[in-house]
């Protein structure tokens, strides 16, 4: 089992955006191009994604707070559902990392030994961005468009192999290449899990992908309670 969910920061908004849209470049180079609920790295139909949907709070539409980025999958099962914030943990205000747990079979959970009230925050958050969609999970069947389980699942036999390829040859141009394989896929946390003993990797991935927050971590990269969050 492993965190998942990497915490995030966009930090102040550049300017007044009069299309959300626009904002769209500006969240890259603050967060890199990864879906900020899945985490799979997108090269193209990345979307600026409105955390209280614009149809029924359309006065957030354009508000710079109001905004990560979301892949089909993860934006489709969002949809235009009503919110209230407090009732789910969003990866910029929380370590999430802290809340969500994962398995190599694909599947996401709330993390071990959350107090019931954060548990249920976790649960809701995974159905509505539908981070529970996996073969075999009775009314929660994937679309066959929407793999996600299959890339986490691919990500870290691929985060596995990367492992031992350090343990084979724990040089610096080894270590420098798991960084940039684990950009290119994306999945920071499910590397970061397999690479739970090794502080350097850690702080490699956490400075590589833009955007991580670093008040979340301590300084062996060990998980840290994000300040003015909940978890």
């Amino acid at each position: 089992m492993g965190a998942i969910m990497r915490p995030v920061e966009r930090g102040d908004a550049p300017q007044v955006f009069t299309s959300y849209r626009d904002a769209y470049p500006y969240l890259v180079e603050r967060m890199g191009d990864y879906c900020s609920y899945c985490e799979r790295q997108i090269e193209t139909h990345l979307a600026v994604e409105h955390v209280q949907a614009k149809s029924p709070v359309p006065a957030l539409e354009n508000e710079w707070s109001n905004f990560l980025l979301g892949c089909v999958n993860c934006n489709s099962s969002k949809g235009d559902t009503p919110i209230a914030l407090v009732d789910y943990l969003w990866p910029d205000s929380e370590n999430t990392l802290s809340a969500f747990s994962y398995s190599m079979g694909g599947l996401v959970d709330p993390q071990i030994g959350l107090n019931p009230l954060l548990s249920a925050k976790a649960l809701a958050t995974i159905k509505l961005v539908g981070l529970d969609k996996y073969p075999g999970n009775p009314g929660r069947e994937p679309t066959a468009a929407d793999l996600r389980w299959q890339r986490r699942r691919e990500a870290w036999q691929q985060a596995e192999y990367c492992r031992r390829l350090v343990e084979e040859n724990d040089c610096e141009q080894v270590r420098s290449l798991v960084v940039q394989v684990a950009k290119g896929r994306g999945m920071y946390s499910i590397f970061w899990n397999v690479f739970k003993d090794d502080p350097d990797i850690k702080k490699r991935l956490r400075e590589a992908f833009s955007g991580t927050s670093p008040a979340c971590f301590d300084a062996d990269e060990g998980l840290l309670p994000r300040p003015g969050g909940q978890i």
